[in-house]
């Protein structure tokens, strides 16, 4: 059975990121990013390290059983070079609060592969937390009210 990408991209999961989780080299900046949000939402925290770049890396990354990523959009992408930035917008729940979180990632290519840099720290990311009503679209991205989607 196939399932969709968690990056929304529209494809299929096998088709989208796990050929980069499984080691490809992403085309470009966007389907880096895209690969690690997907690797946020299933938890694959050493696909995460293995696209940090070595400069910014952190040693480990804690296990998150909290949150649940729910919606990925992506404002605009450019590279130019051997250097790419990505503007997005990721949705999150944890323990019935939502979260939106708004970035600007900068990423760097080296030997053929993109890696995650860092925010960029001249547009700061901002973490805001949401408060859908009932009668609300779903802030997950499903287009439906809330109360009839996550909200029950």
């Amino acid at each position: 059975m196939t399932k969709s990408c968690p990056c929304q991209s529209g494809l299929v999961y096998e088709a989208c990121c796990q050929p980069l989780h499984l080691g490809a080299a992403a085309a470009s900046p966007e389907s880096l990013m895209r690969s690690r949000y997907s690797a946020f939402a299933m938890g694959l925290n050493d696909y995460l390290l293995k696209s940090w770049h070595a400069s910014t890396r952190p040693a480990s990354l804690p296990h998150d059983e909290i949150t649940r990523w729910k919606r990925l959009e992506v404002c605009s992408s450019h590279e130019e070079g051997n250097a790419g930035a990505v503007h997005f917008r990721a949705t999150c729940e944890e323990q019935g609060r939502w979260f939106l979180l708004e970035e600007h990632s900068l990423f760097c290519k080296e030997s053929e592969h993109w890696f995650y840099l860092k925010a960029d720290a001249d547009k700061p990311h901002q973490n805001t937390e949401l408060h859908p009503g009932r009668n609300d679209v779903c802030p997950c991205g499903s287009r439906s009210k809330f109360k009839k989607c996550c909200g029950r």
